[in-house]
C-alpha cells in the first residue's frame, strides 16, 4: 500500500487510515448507532492485515469507548502500528454532556486517559479535535508543544481549523497536520487552506472522504428517512429532504463512472480525494472487516484527467441543483 509523508513529520502514512468514530457505538451524541466490540477489533485487524499502517480514533468517541477498544486490538502489536488522536472534547464521569476546553490542566489530564485506555507509553499524533473555545486555541496549542518536549507524544496536529487559526496556531509550534471534512461533496479547504498547508509542510489528513457513508452508493431515500435517532446522520441535512434528493441523484450519476471503471463509488470517491498531491491520507471508517477490505484498495487507484473532467461536471450540477 501507497505511503506519503506526514507534513515535516518522520511519519510515513499509507494513504487510507483506519477510522473508529462508528467504533465508539451509539450511546453518546455523536454516535453511528449501536455496534459490536468484536466487530470493531476484527476490522481493525483486518486492516493491519491489508497494510494500513495507522488508526484515527477520538477521546470523545463513545465518551472513551473507542479508545479502549483500539487499545484491545492492537496489544501486543503496538509497534506495528501508527495511533492517532484527539483532545478537547470532554465529560464528567458518566454524564453524556460535551464540553470543550483547550485549557493546559485540561488537555493535560485528557493525553494521560488516552495513554491509559489506548495502553501505550507514547501518542504518535495528537490533535486538538475542535478549535473551540476559540480564545483558549494559543494557551491549547502551547500545551500541546509541551507534551511533545515530554515525550508524551510525538507529533501534534489540528482539526477542523479555518486559516486564520492554523496562521495563530503555526505561530506557536510547528502544526505536523490538519484534519479537515474532504470529499467530493465538502470541497471548502481547497481555496486557501490546501495551499497554506502545501507551503508550511503541514500534512492534510482527510476525514469523511465518502462523505459519512453517502458517497458509498449504498444510500437509498428510504434507507436516509429510517436512520434510527441514535445515529447522527438522521439529522444532517445532507441525508434529510430537499438536499437528499439532489444528493442522490449525484451519487447515481457519478455511480456510472464507477462501473465504467470496474470499481466500487466508495474506490471512486477515495481515489478523487487522493487525487491531491497535498492530501496525505484519507480516513476511512469500518465498522467490519469486509467494509475495510473494499475501501482500502483504493490506495493504489488512480483516475484519469477524463474522469475528474466527468466528475466536475456532475459536482458542478449538484451545486446549481442544491
Amino acid at each position: 500500500m501507497q505511503t506519503r509523508k506526514l507534513g515535516y513529520s518522520e511519519l510515513y502514512l499509507t494513504t487510507i487510515g483506519l477510522g473508529t468514530w462508528a467504533m465508539g457505538g451509539g450511546d453518546w451524541k455523536f454516535g453511528w448507532g449501536p455496534q459490536d466490540d468484536m466487530a470493531s477489533v476484527k476490522a481493525i485487524h483486518t486492516a493491519l492485515d491489508l497494510g494500513i499502517n495507522w488508526i484515527d480514533t477520538a477521546a470523545i468517541y463513545g465518551h472513551g469507548h473507542a479508545e479502549e477498544v483500539v487499545g484491545r486490538a492492537i496489544k501486543g502489536i503496538r509497534d506495528e502500528v501508527i495511533i492517532a488522536t484527539k483532545c478537547g472534547r470532554v465529560w464528567e464521569g458518566d454524564s453524556r454532556e460535551i464540553g470543550k476546553s483547550l485549557k493546559t490542566e485540561s488537555i493535560k489530564q485528557e493525553v494521560e486517559a488516552s495513554l491509559k485506555r489506548l495502553d501505550i507509553e507514547t501518542i504518535d499524533l495528537y490533535q486538538i479535535h475542535w478549535p473551540e473555545p476559540d480564545e483558549e486555541i494559543e494557551e491549547g496549542w502551547a500545551a500541546m508543544a509541551q507534551l511533545v518536549k515530554e515525550g508524551k507524544v510525538r507529533y501534534v496536529g489540528v482539526s477542523n481549523f479555518n486559516l486564520e487559526q492554523l496562521k495563530r496556531a503555526q505561530a506557536i509550534h510547528p502544526i505536523t497536520s490538519l484534519q479537515p471534512p474532504y470529499s467530493m461533496f465538502r470541497r471548502e479547504i481547497e481555496e486557501e487552506i490546501m495551499p497554506y498547508c502545501n507551503t508550511n509542510e503541514i500534512g492534510i489528513i482527510a476525514y469523511s472522504p465518502m462523505q459519512a457513508g453517502l458517497l458509498t452508493g449504498k444510500f437509498t431515500k428510504e434507507r436516509a428517512m429510517a436512520l434510527p435517532e441514535s445515529d447522527w446522520r438522521s439529522k444532517h441535512p445532507f441525508f434529510r429532504e430537499p438536499q437528499l434528493s439532489v444528493n442522490l441523484e449525484t451519487i447515481k450519476r457519478l455511480n456510472q463512472i464507477a462501473i465504467e471503471e470496474n470499481i466500487s463509488l466508495s474506490q471512486l470517491s477515495l481515489a478523487w480525494v487522493l487525487r491531491n498531491k497535498e492530501m496525505t491520507s484519507a480516513i476511512v471508517g469500518a465498522r467490519n472487516p469486509e467494509q475495510i477490505e473494499e475501501t482500502a484498495k483504493a490506495s493504489e487507484l488512480k483516475l484519469t484527467g477524463t474522469n475528474i473532467e466527468a466528475i466536475e461536471k456532475i459536482l458542478d450540477w449538484r451545486i446549481k441543483n442544491l
